[in-house]
């Protein structure tokens, strides 16, 4: 424990940095951003840069709120260090009206570079062909696999498409016509799959995994290593991929997003009883678990609560965001000694209801 403790305590103070770092930049005049600068003009009164010195003092500034990044002008966001640096405008999933949107430059970049060091090579070979069988569109995943079969040395494939429409059919009831979309998105992969046969690795959504191996064998086109994430990754599905859809491949479960970045899976062990269980990308970002009714509070490990998400990097600061999602608090561990969550899944707002999802 005494071992734990002590890259617990090392983690806490790069978090702690970190925030100081990235305060330091978005409020300093000569390299924030727009939005930051004149927040804490109009509505803080205070620099931020002069009472912020750990995470917890984040806490000083009020709750970061989903309407900020509906709408535009979107380069009120970018700092004005990185101004004259390409940006990329990447969107959250716009099923509950206009959709969030962030810039990038490099962080997509800088996360999934990251998330390839806990790939295995035996299972996702450096040089092999990827295919990315998900959202594409104005969300940074189709980019973001795109570069981590790059990073890796091979190329991906992709197929085209949206999620948007699907949620629409499933709203309007149209379950039959959501169907067809689905096999038109997995004709497009067996395509790609029969055509070319360096494809190794695959991204794929629960959904679209298990559709995909009800068609087909994974075995068969030689997929070794399968990266799946999706609002509906389930201990049931993880259980029944392992045991029923893989055949041997590796299963690499994530949990991110276009505000957060990628979390990385707590390796698998059956002690877990199949449960997702995830590490954010600490100290680039922070998942706290907190008491739905006092988001100031978190919960205790093991305990259910609602994600609030920090994200701390020079492109994009993000305090305190309450996130649509539920989960329960995880410890500490060696390899990720700082908080994670297990069994992410869609918050059930008791005003606004759930969440409609499609693929």
């Amino acid at each position: 424990m005494a071992d734990i403790q002590a890259r617990i305590d090392a983690a806490r103070q790069a978090l702690d940095a970190q925030v100081r770092d990235v305060v330091a930049w978005h409020f300093d005049p000569a390299t924030g951003c727009p939005f930051w600068l004149e927040f804490a003009r109009d509505r803080l009164g205070w620099d931020p840069r002069d009472r912020i010195g750990g995470f917890d003092d984040l806490r000083l500034l009020p709750s970061f709120e989903d309407e900020w990044l509906r709408g535009g002008p979107v380069r009120r966001w970018v700092p004005k260090g990185l101004a004259d640096k390409p940006v990329y405008v990447f969107e959250t999933g716009g099923t509950t009206g206009v959709p969030k949107s962030r810039i990038n430059v490099e962080d997509f970049r800088i996360d999934y570079a990251e998330f390839s060091k806990t790939l295995p090579d035996e299972f996702f070979p450096p040089g092999s062909d990827w295919l990315h069988l998900g959202p594409s569109g104005p969300r940074r995943l189709r980019l973001a696999v795109e570069f981590l079969a790059q990073v890796r040395g091979g190329t991906c494939f992709s197929v085209d498409l949206d999620p948007r429409w699907v949620v629409k059919l499933l709203k309007r009831g149209h379950y039959e016509e959501a169907e067809r979309y689905k096999q038109h998105c997995l004709d497009q992969a067996l395509t790609i799959l029969k055509a070319h046969p360096g494809v190794r690795c695959l991204f794929a959504t629960p959904k679209l995994l298990e559709g995909l191996c009800e068609r087909t064998s994974l075995k068969k086109y030689g997929i070794s290593g399968v990266f799946c994430g999706g609002t509906e990754m389930t201990p049931e599905f993880h259980r029944f991929a392992r045991e029923e859809l893989l055949e041997g491949a590796y299963f690499a479960a994530t949990y991110g997003n276009t505000l957060m970045g990628l979390a990385c899976h707590k390796p698998f062990d059956p002690a877990d009883n199949y449960a997702i269980i995830y590490y954010p990308p600490q100290p680039r970002a922070v998942l706290e678990v907190c008491d739905p009714d006092n988001l100031e509070e978190p919960v205790g490990y093991g305990e259910t609560g609602r994600t609030v998400l920090t994200t701390l990097t020079k492109e994009f600061f993000m305090p305190r965001f309450p996130e649509r999602d539920s989960c329960e608090r995880e410890p500490p561990i060696e390899l990720y000694p700082w908080d994670g969550v297990r069994n992410v899944r869609p918050y059930q707002d008791p005003k606004s209801g759930g969440v409609t999802v499609g693929v």
